[in-house]
Parts: structure tokens; sequence; C-alpha cells
């Protein structure tokens, strides 16, 4: 939900939840259902979004056939396969599209004591001694099902993967539940060890066959388990909040008094002054005092933290997530303290906000902004959805009485509502921001009462508002790819839009990096920003960390090629301007932000106003700037030491030495080590 499936706003939508054998999920399309399969009911939150097909091929395989539509986006793969006596593949096909309608043609043979795959981004092979389990890189969800069978009838449960890797499996316990037929089933859940940050869940029946598989966004449930959503993700949730809880107390440091930061050089973003020599004390969760170490005397007791000359500044923030299991704890392996959630699910995801807050699960603070979607073919994930005013009055009021700060407009909502909503919510005293709905220009959203837009492609849009109306689908992707190079800011109609959003103060979201990530022409190449991440990554975790970019249509490859770089353009005009730009990431946690921090100096915004950004601004722009932003006295002790001066290097961000959340120390390595990543390379001397 990685994996690189980036959610919501338009772009990729994040499946990390199935693990990298199912990075996409399922609708069949009108695909023929043969009499026998078994066919799997697909979930988005409470909504029936499609099926899967499981069922007997040819000559003693198996096959398996789904789609989905994901606004106009979404997966389409035939795959088939053969397995050995141990239940290990030796033969997988699998064609169809990727989620960015990329062609998807992928093949596996074992033969002979010699593997050799192929797909679009790799082509391998390598001799196996013994059993090992090939893991296809679009695979139907079935596939999970297929290597917890194997590694259950597997020597200790243990197998090699194939192209890199192992993984294991226990067993979480049972519940018994009513299937289809009313007839009660023990279904048991199982955890699988070596596909991704963490256990990959999923449930099998008395028979092994594969019975569900679930998470927070999206969930597959076979006839055995259709009716029983809500008790099974009770307990799978409990797993894992156990796990998450033993993973919090192993890598949280709490003082046992007070806290002293000595010998560091302090970077204020109020001035973008930054003072060597500076002591920091802090008491519990708060910052009690600010002084130059010649003037400060360390309480008796405390325990010191010497900075050794490194640059101190308060910790960041990722104004757009969208949080799943492991994003919390890459947030703070990266120095990132404070972050907004843009759309969830309304159940677990306060639960897991509340678990961060009491630090039994490792994450940063969340300002929390609830979507607003209307019905529909095209609707986004959620169930708030509305087509008239009452039900959109009542659903900002529930988003208001349960602690939310902003409400998030979506692309269906019909334009008329937009008003409704943006009135009731000021009402409420929250914030108001979104997609730029269909039928509506960015120009009209801030006028009908949006404080802020997410995602800069809608700000493009707004210069094709009279021909591109219908922004639902591809559209609004595929129209900036076309087009972002025809309005370059010297353009009089984007220098008074600029103007308009300077003088309206409207905020900006803009999740660069996954525009890039979208242009960048090559959807088997490593996603951009991610080239020196992506090789510490598990190994299967890493296969998946691609860009999935747009492939250009047939005349238009110069126009895709030129979409990005007039991107960074339009951004630096617009701070230049004055607009006040908040960044967000939209995609991978914790890696992605400081990728996004570096786009922005690319773009010609000094590196010490993008740190400004990344603090002090974003916390204004929720209203928490009195708590959070700056390192003063009376504030939360939120701040990270970086090894290096990311104010005149911005990469050097990528060398956090240690994050301080209300006055709780985290390890970055340590995290990371616990996630199965690979260390990160010390800064160069």
């Amino acid at each position: 939900m990685e994996h690189q499936a980036r959610n919501g706003a338009g772009h990729l939508v994040r499946c990390r939840a199935f693990s990298p054998l199912a990075i996409s999920l399922l609708m069949l399309a009108g695909a023929a259902v043969a009499q026998g399969d078994r066919v799997d009911q697909i979930f988005i939150h409470d909504r029936v979004v499609g099926s899967q097909s499981v069922g007997p091929g040819e000559r003693g395989s198996s096959r398996a056939e789904y789609s989905f539509n994901d606004r106009g986006r979404g997966d389409h793969i035939l795959a088939s396969w053969k397995l050995d006596a141990a239940g290990v593949p030796v033969e997988y096909s699998g064609k169809g599209n990727d989620y960015m309608k990329a062609p998807v043609s992928e093949s596996f043979r074992l033969e002979n004591g010699i593997a050799s795959w192929s797909l679009r981004s790799e082509r391998g092979s390598a001799a196996v001694h013994g059993e090992a389990f090939y893991v296809p890189l679009n695979a139907p969800p079935e596939f999970l099902g297929v290597l917890a069978r194997a590694l259950l009838r597997a020597p200790g449960h243990r197998l090699a993967l194939l192209p890199s890797g192992t993984a294991s499996i226990e067993e979480a316990g049972s519940v018994t539940v009513q299937d289809a037929n009313s007839r009660d089933v023990m279904l048991t859940q199982y955890r699988i060890h070596g596909l991704d940050l963490g256990p990959t869940p999923l449930w099998l029946d008395p028979q092994g066959h594969s019975a569900a598989m679930l998470s927070g966004w999206m969930s597959v449930l076979s006839p055995s388990g259709v009716h029983s959503l809500e008790p099974l993700r009770h307990a799978q949730d409990g797993v894992t909040s156990r796990e998450s809880a033993r993973l919090a107390a192993r890598l949280t440091h709490v003082p046992a008094g007070d806290l002293v930061i000595r010998g560091a050089r302090l970077f204020d973003p109020r001035d973008l002054v930054i003072q060597p020599g500076m002591s920091v004390l802090v008491r519990g969760e708060r910052i009690v005092r600010v002084a130059p170490d010649s003037r400060f005397e360390v309480p008796a007791g405390a325990e010191v933290l010497d900075a050794r000359g490194r640059f101190l500044m308060p910790g960041l923030w990722d104004n757009h997530e969208h949080f799943d299991d492991h994003d919390g704890a890459l947030d703070l392996a990266n120095g990132v303290t404070s972050a907004r959630d843009m759309a969830n699910d309304t159940d677990t995801f306060l639960e897991r906000v509340a678990r961060f807050d009491a630090g039994t699960e490792l994450g940063p603070r969340v300002f929390k902004a609830g979507i607003i979607d209307g019905p529909g073919p095209l609707a986004g994930p959620t169930r708030m959805l509305a087509d008239n005013p009452a039900d959109a009055l009542r659903i900002v009021a529930w988003y208001a009485d349960h602690g939310y700060g902003q409400i998030k407009i979506y692309s269906s909502v019909a334009p008329a509502l937009v008003p409704v909503i943006a009135d009731a919510a000021h009402a409420r005293g929250l914030r108001v921001s979104g997609h730029v709905p269909a039928f509506l220009s960015a120009r009209e959203f801030v006028e009908a009462g949006a404080d802020e837009i997410q995602h800069l492609n809608f700000i493009v849009l707004n210069f094709l508002a009279d021909t591109v109306k219908d922004t639902r689908n591809m559209t609004r992707l595929t129209a900036v790819a076309e087009h972002a190079r025809d309005f370059p800011p010297e353009n009089p109609r984007v220098r008074e839009f600029i103007a308009f959003l300077a003088n309206h103060h409207t905020v900006l979201d803009p999740t660069l990096n996954v525009f890039e990530a979208n242009f960048c022409g090559d959807p088997a190449a490593t996603t951009p920003g991610l080239e020196e991440v992506a090789p510490r990554m598990p190994p299967q975790l890493r296969r998946t960390l691609l860009s999935g970019a747009l492939v250009a249509p047939p005349g238009q490859q110069d126009a895709y090629r030129e979409a990005f770089p007039s991107m960074l353009r339009l951004l630096k005009a617009l701070h230049d301007a004055g607009v006040t730009i908040i960044p967000g990431t939209d995609s991978f946690p914790g890696y992605s932000l400081l990728h996004e921090l570096e786009l922005y100096v690319r773009a010609g915004i000094p590196a010490p106003e993008v740190l400004r950004m990344a603090t002090l601004t974003s916390a204004q722009v929720v209203g928490v700037d009195r708590e959070r932003g700056t390192i003063a006295a009376g504030k939360l002790a939120d701040m990270i030491l970086v090894d290096g001066d990311p104010s005149r290097n911005i990469s050097d961000l990528r060398h956090i030495t240690t994050v301080i959340k209300g006055g709780r120390v985290f390890d970055p390595a340590r995290i990371e080590e616990a996630l199965g990543i690979v260390p990160r390379a010390p800064p160069a001397p």
C-alpha cells in the first residue's frame, strides 16, 4: 500500500498489504469463470469492487484471472502455474497490464536444476539445489496461498526464494466463522516472513485453501470467509498490534530523567540562522531551555547526548501520507516526527494513531484529514460518500467529532456540494483541501472554499479546464503529461493564476516525487529518488520499488519527457510568488520525503527555505506551530540530529543519526535493522 502502489491522490495505489506477491488487486473484467472455479470477492473497505477466479488449468496446471479498475487504473493479469510434489512452482506465466496500464509479460521455468525467469524489469537464471520458490512480481493474490502451502510442507517451514531471499511461516491463531452457506468453518491465520518489512498475514481454511487476505484498504475473501471480514480483521489486527508493541518497546529509549543535547549546530526555521555550540534541555516531552553551551549548566543526573557539532533541527513533516503497517517506523527512521494522513479507513486508522500517541507502535504525530467523495464507479477508496447536502453535512460532522482537522474533497464530489462541504467544515474549524473535483477548475475550487490543493497536476489542469473536464480517471495524469510544457511560468495565464493563488493564500501540497515517477519514461526503472534506498531493502520488497511510469503514446514521447521539468519550473514560480508550499509524498514513507525536498532544491528553491517548509511552515498551516516547528522552550521535544549540513546540501538529510519525538529517543539505524533494511552508508568525509 508499497509495493509502490501510491494511494489516493490520483496516483499509484499502495497495495503493500499483500506484499510483493499481490502488489495488485482485482476485479474480473468480463472474464469467463469456469464451472468449479473458486470465485473470491474483493473489497475496498466495505465495498465489493470485484473478484478473483481460481481453478484448474491445462495439463495439471492451475490458473487465476484478476483485474481491477481503480479510478481508470488497475491491473489485469491472467496467470497459470505448475507445481512440483513439494508445492513449489516449476512453471509460471503471467500476462496482461499493470496498474498504470503498462504491458506485463512474466515467465518462469525450472528445468534440469536450472531456474530461469523473464519479465520487464528482470531477466535471470540460477542453479537450484533443493527447493526454491519463485516469487512473481505481478501475481494474483492466490499465489500468496501457494507460497503458504509450500512453506507449511517445507522442512522447518522455510524455503529459499527466487530471485533471492528466504521465507518462513508461523501460525497465529484460529477463528471460527460462518461460510457463505452459514456453516461453521475454522480459519487459521498464518504470518509469512521474508516478503516485506514485517510479516505478511493470510488465512487458510481447514483444507489449506486460501480463505482471506486482509489489509486496511483492500481485502480478498473466499466463499469460506466472505461473511467474516470484521472478526478476521479484529483477530489479525490484534496480532499485528502486539508485534508492533514489542518492536516499539525494543527500539524506544525513554530517558530516566532530564535529557541534554550539547554541542549542536542549531537551525532555527524562523530566521534560517544556524547557531553553533548550542545546548537543549528536555524534561519529559517538552523542551525546557535552549542556550549556548558556555552558559548552560547540565542538571545533576541528566542524560547527556553529545551532538559533536552535528546539525540539530526540528523534526520533519510529511503532509501527505496514507498510513499502513510499518509506515510509522519508516517515518521515524527518516526524521519524520509529524505527518498528515490524507485519507484512510475510519476504524483501524484511528486505532493506529492512538498506538502512535501511546508509544505502543512506532510512528509520528498524525494530523488527520478525512476524505469525502461522491458515489459512482470512479469513487475513491472510502465509505464516506455523499451525493446530497444532508449526507455531506453528516460526514463533515462525523470527522469533526472524531478529532479530524481537515476535510479532503475527492474527485467525484459533485461541484454543487463543494461550497456546502467547505462551509460546514469551516464552521467546525476544519481546513478544506483536496483534488479538484471533476468538472471544476482549480480556480473554481478555491472560490468555492478550498484552502489547499493536493498535487501539482491540478494546477496544470486549471489551464485545460475548457477541454479536460472529467478528471476522475487517468486523464488527470495523461493530459498533464501531454500539456505541462505548454504552460511555462512566463505564460500570462499562468502568471495571473499564480497571483490568484497567492492572493487567496491557497496552500499547495505538490507531491512532486509522484509526477517524477509518472513521467520518468521507464515503468521498470527504480522509482526516482530511491535508487540508493532500494538496494538496502529486503530482497523481495526491493523488486517492487519500481516507477510504474506512464507509457507515452506514439508521438507524445517528447511531451512526456518535458512534463516533469516543466512542473519543476512551475513549482519555483509558485514559490517565488509567495504561494505556501508544504511537502508531502503520497508514496514510500520517509525515504520519499527526503527526495521530495531534494526536488524542491532542484527546482531552484534555496535549501534553508525548503527546511522551513518541512518544519515550521507545515506546523503553521495546520495550526500547531505553538507546539511544533521550532526548537524553543515550552515546545514539544521533536528534533533530529543530522551528520552534515542540509542547509547547504539538502541530501545530507539522508544521514540522520538521532530522532527525538516527545523526548523519546530513536536510532534510525536500529529501526532499519529491525525491519530487515541494510544500514545506510556513512556520509563521505
